[in-house]
């Protein structure tokens, strides 16, 4: 005896989706830690890598001496430049001295002729002289400083120069390392992309489907999510032709399997009522009673009709009318109990009133 409950499928339907989901969740955390860990079997390219520590290490040392070179000139020029403010000092004011005293003997007599005045002007231009000399000293020490600084400079860009060449070495491994990690993901996941799309071909009757579908849920995810974080730049043409390929076999296969069925329903709509009748199932009989269509052509067998007593404003109103044959293929629907004689829907093993076997044939 065939149970057939609608309630108790719904809940083996609801049943079986939560098992592939809860699945396909556990394959998909598995995967997901199987597929990080990837990371860790190889070392991510360093820059230091490729750099020339030898190299950066005399630079370094250059700059360090340098570096001591400045900090002494740069205390030298402080201290001249001290000693400077206070020549400048000193000059300033011994001619304001001198400019004073020579407007007094400008009144008192000829200031050519007096040897006070050479003596005082003489005193001046050793003031000045002392002066440039050290302005000169300081100029010296300042272009001293400025070289030292260029050449701070030259070695900087010798520096820069070495770490963009090792970046750029560096950036060249990164892109080989992410293509070899992410092929080996690829190559991980593109088997159980494959084994996911053979359950769907081979499997899709099978009594544990809901763990293969589990299963094949978690494939295409893996496929199609999973490996986003992980894609190089040229990732996305890789997914996405294989979902262009995927896309068109799929299409192909639906279109087929519906092409197939189409010519089945022709071929089996040649066959005569009997046997149409023979070969429907109880499940197939049960769903075409509850959609009021017939189980064979698929085709609604309720006939609608206008009441044509109502009056013009109500002349859309209809009422159906159950036929006893498919008006479209021929196919019995409708029919007397041998026993009580109440009317059944003919291809449902038992009567609905007494309880009897309707036919011999449908009961099996």
């Amino acid at each position: 005896m065939e149970f057939n409950n609608k309630k108790l499928e719904k809940t083996s339907k609801l049943i079986n989706y939560l098992i592939a989901i809860v699945l396909c969740g556990f394959l998909i955390s598995l995967s997901g830690k199987l597929i990080d860990d990837v990371d860790e079997w190889e070392e991510r390219p360093n820059v230091e890598e490729f750099q020339n520590h030898d190299f950066l290490e005399d630079k370094e040392a250059e700059l360090l001496k340098i570096d001591a070179q400045i900090e002494i000139k740069d205390q030298k020029r402080s201290s001249i430049q001290n000693t400077l403010r206070i020549v400048n000092g000193n000059y300033a004011n011994a001619k304001k001295s001198f400019d004073n005293w020579l407007k007094a003997r400008k009144t008192v007599g000829s200031p050519n002729e007096d040897k006070e005045v050479l003596s005082r002007a003489k005193e001046l231009d050793e003031f000045y002289k002392t002066q440039q000399e050290w302005k000169i000293e300081l100029n010296k020490i300042s272009s001293e400083i400025q070289t030292l600084s260029n050449q701070k400079n030259t070695i900087y860009e010798k520096i820069n120069k070495e770490e963009n060449r090792a970046y750029n070495e560096q950036q060249n491994a990164i892109r080989t390392y992410d293509l070899k990690v992410f092929l080996i993901r690829l190559l991980f996941i593109l088997p159980i992309l494959l084994l996911g799309i053979l359950f769907i071909v081979k499997f899709r009757k099978h009594k544990y489907w809901p763990l293969f579908l589990g299963f094949v849920l978690f494939s295409f995810y893996a496929f199609f999510f999973g490996l986003v974080p992980y894609l190089p730049s040229y990732g996305g043409y890789i997914r996405y032709t294989v979902g262009i390929i995927l896309s068109v076999l799929f299409g192909i296969y639906v279109i087929n399997k519906i092409r197939a069925f189409i010519e089945s329903k022709k071929k089996e709509l040649e066959v005569s009522t009997t046997e149409r009748a023979k070969k429907v199932q109880i499940e197939t009989a049960e769903k075409a009673l509850d959609d009021h269509m017939c189980p064979s052509c698929g085709k609604d067998f309720i006939i609608k009709k206008w009441d044509k007593s109502a009056g013009k404003k109500d002349k859309t109103s209809t009422y159906g009318i159950v036929t006893d044959f498919c008006r479209f293929c021929g196919l019995e629907l409708f029919k007397k109990c041998n026993k009580c004689g109440e009317e059944n829907f003919a291809h449902l093993p038992y009567c609905s009133c007494c309880g009897d076997k309707m036919t011999d044939s449908n009961s099996e």
